[in-house]
């Protein structure tokens, strides 16, 4: 009860902050890159516009608001104090009566089961919503399966002035649940806005041209993101430019400054030259199979893939991580590194079948040791996996040529975050050794 008192008057308070402001309002749903394209959205949007959005992942319920509001999250130990949100409140009602300085605000939608996506409507009228996949997530909540997320994930269409769709990665037959005649699409397969790749590669960026109704000719410009499926996320910014009324040569010289958010196709420095491609934050298995596609693309005299299990995907989960396992090519991996007990009994299996040099691990910090031992001078290494008991950012961590990055680059690193994983590090090394005990004593 506590919870929802709080959770409605922020929804007030955001509500009437963008009221009173007259704020442009851009929000991004989706199953997959979220975080990606509100980042790339906003940067594009800031070059024209004072352009607010939340740092991380204030996507959820209780804390959209936040960063509606421009407003820090409470520590998650003091969630739970009515003084905590005091504090809160009153620094809320000081932002919302300080002088304008934002005039569009860029959120991200999360849902974790049906009803939360339309639960936003309540006090939020997006100018536009982007939906950026339909794709496996949360699946024990979804029992109607894909179809129950593109219903979720599309809701947003109902509440918002003009609904963006990624062409390539929500199948045109879920617009029956796009309850709007405003909506348009985009995408490099298909879509009425797209992306034409002249040239370019993972690592050196590419070089492309923007095609849509409003610029038939093309707008010609770079982007430096790490893999095809990663510029969906620059394209996504540029069509929200153009709707919002960005010229052709402002959105030439907007795209080139998007960058990689960390643990999202994040090339990193690692020891001994190694080039490190960081995507922990989340994982599902067209994510994953995108990545793995994406490292047989470039060029090195050794690739290795550390995967890690990938959580909430229900009663098919076996199935999804053979699949993604099935992908896994030894033609193009040199190894093939599990964390996690899916991961294990799964796509490990799937990759051993295929030909592939498997090991699999408990913990990320074993599996961060190992690769570390086989890795070579020049090597590249792919690092995806899901957050809960997978965690495998702290893999990069061993592998990082500069622990100085750690707190900038990599996610998961504020000190409540740190507490839990290591906790939870510490209950799966003690279980290993008990393990490789009993072992030695048989």
């Amino acid at each position: 009860m506590f919870k929802k008192h709080i959770q409605r008057k922020l929804e007030r308070y955001a509500h009437r902050y963008l009221k009173k402001r007259k704020l442009k309002l851009v929000v991004v749903v989706g199953a997959v890159g979220k975080t990606t394209t509100k980042s790339a959205i906003a940067t594009v949007l800031s070059t024209k516009f004072r352009t607010g959005a939340s740092h991380g992942n204030l996507n959820d319920q209780l804390s959209v608001p936040f960063g509606i509001l421009g407003v820090k999250y409470p520590p998650f130990s003091l969630l739970r104090k009515i003084s905590t949100w005091r504090k809160v409140f009153k620094v809320i009602r000081q932002r919302i009566h300080a002088k304008i300085d934002v005039d569009v605000v860029v959120s991200e939608l999360a849902t974790d089961r049906p009803g939360e996506i339309i639960h936003y409507r309540k006090y939020l009228k997006p100018d536009i919503a982007v939906v950026t996949a339909v794709a496996p997530e949360h699946m024990e909540n979804f029992p109607g399966g894909i179809d129950d997320v593109a219903r979720e994930e599309l809701a947003v269409a109902s509440y918002s002035n003009l609904t963006i769709v990624n062409h390539d990665d929500v199948d045109m037959r879920f617009a029956q649940f796009a309850e709007t005649t405003n909506i348009t699409t985009y995408g490099l397969t298909g879509g009425e806005y797209r992306f034409e790749i002249l040239d370019g590669a993972p690592l050196k960026g590419y070089n492309v041209k923007f095609i849509g109704p409003e610029f038939p000719g093309g707008v010609a410009s770079t982007v430096h993101l790490v893999g095809e499926h990663i510029l969906k996320s620059a394209l996504a910014a540029a069509v929200v430019a153009t709707k919002l009324g960005m010229s052709q040569e402002e959105i030439a010289a907007a795209l080139p400054q998007i960058r990689p958010v960390p643990g999202r196709m994040n090339p990193l420095r690692g020891v001994r030259g190694i080039t490190i491609i960081d995507d922990t934050y989340n994982s599902n298995p067209d994510a994953a199979i995108a990545a793995l596609r994406t490292l047989y693309l470039i060029d090195a005299p050794q690739r290795v893939a550390i995967l890690g299990s990938m959580n909430e995907l229900g009663q098919n989960s076996a199935a999804y991580h053979q699949q993604v396992g099935a992908q896994c090519d030894p033609n193009w991996l040199d190894w093939v590194i599990t964390i996690g007990q899916e991961a294990e009994q799964h796509l490990a299996p799937a990759a051993k079948a295929n030909g592939c040099q498997v090991a699999t691990f408990s913990n990320p910090i074993s599996a961060g040791t190992f690769a570390n031992k086989v890795l070579e001078s020049g090597g590249l290494v792919l690092v995806k996996g899901s957050q809960n008991g997978v965690f495998a950012e702290e893999a990069v961590k061993i592998l990082l040529h500069n622990s100085s990055v750690e707190d900038d680059h990599l996610v998961r690193q504020d000190p409540e975050w740190m507490d839990q994983k290591n906790a939870w590090i510490s209950s799966q090394q003690k279980t290993e050794l008990e393990i490789r005990n009993q072992n030695q004593n048989i």
